[in-house]
């Protein structure tokens, strides 16, 4: 049995090995976030927009039923933006509607009106993790993306889709996440998120987002014309094809609240 000696020269090279992986960790947050920061300033001053939208649920056997929604989404200054989804198709769930304010910090807030009880149903925190009507998207998924909701680390770049990508883990704050972390893939071109992939809370792989197929709007505004959410553990999925992205729609913080849930139309 060989014994090492625990000499001065043996602690000063731990305490540098260890300051030196502390200043790389804090790089890579710091990298992590300034990412995060870049993507959400290029995507700032679009005001207001509409879109319609197709989602297709598609069980573990493949059968498939199809939704036909529109959407309105409004920025907010110094806050998380609002945004309402009203379903036209099919006749069982046409009338339902369901409105998201999204927050800087704290919860967000989120009611869905349900035509057939004709009531309005606030989504509690601890429910954000559960499905969307039926579909592979959890409620929180709907919100609008806020720097202050997580901490980054940057991992690598690497080849994708359309180039260079920035991969980057996200952890979110928030205590009621269905996630323990999100991994983005974002292209350092137009910092436009193409991949993310999510963990559950015991750390497994949960589900898969891919976003693709991007359009420019107002020679700024970068929007996916489809969004293909897999979940690994059911082996179900869920497409999301947008059309009709329209921007500039005068709409104001009137057309965003509870009383309008009842009367989209």
């Amino acid at each position: 049995m060989s014994i090492k000696l625990i000499t001065a020269s043996n602690i000063a090279g731990l305490v540098l090995a260890l300051s030196a992986s502390i200043a790389f960790a804090g790089a890579a947050e710091d990298k992590g976030l300034a990412i995060a920061q870049e993507a959400k300033i290029r995507d700032q001053g679009w005001v207001d927009t509409t879109s319609s939208m197709n989602m297709v649920l598609r069980n573990k056997n493949g059968q498939e039923s199809v939704r036909e929604i529109r959407s309105k989404g409004l920025e907010i200054a110094n806050d998380g933006d609002k945004s309402l989804t009203i379903f036209d198709r099919p006749r069982d769930v046409k009338g339902t509607a369901f409105l998201s304010f999204s927050h800087t910090s704290g919860a967000d807030d989120q009611w869905l009106y349900l035509p057939a009880l004709k009531r309005v149903k606030r989504i509690s925190s601890r429910n954000k993790s559960g499905p969307f009507m039926g579909s592979e998207f959890a409620f929180e998924d709907l919100s609008s993306f806020e720097i202050e909701k997580y901490n980054y680390k940057f991992l690598k770049e690497e080849a994708c889709s359309i180039g260079t990508c920035f991969v980057v883990e996200q952890y979110p704050t928030d205590k009621n996440s269905g996630y323990t972390k999100r991994i983005v893939w974002i292209d350092k071109a137009e910092y436009r998120t193409l991949k993310t992939v999510f963990y559950d809370r015991k750390n497994s792989l949960l589900k898969t987002l891919t976003t693709d197929e991007y359009q420019q709007y107002k020679g700024k505004f970068w929007r996916p014309s489809s969004m293909k959410m897999v979940n690994h553990q059911s082996m179900k999925s869920t497409d999301l094809s947008y059309t009709q992205y329209k921007f500039g729609n005068g709409l104001s913080a009137s057309d965003f609240n509870k009383n309008t849930l009842k009367r989209a139309r």
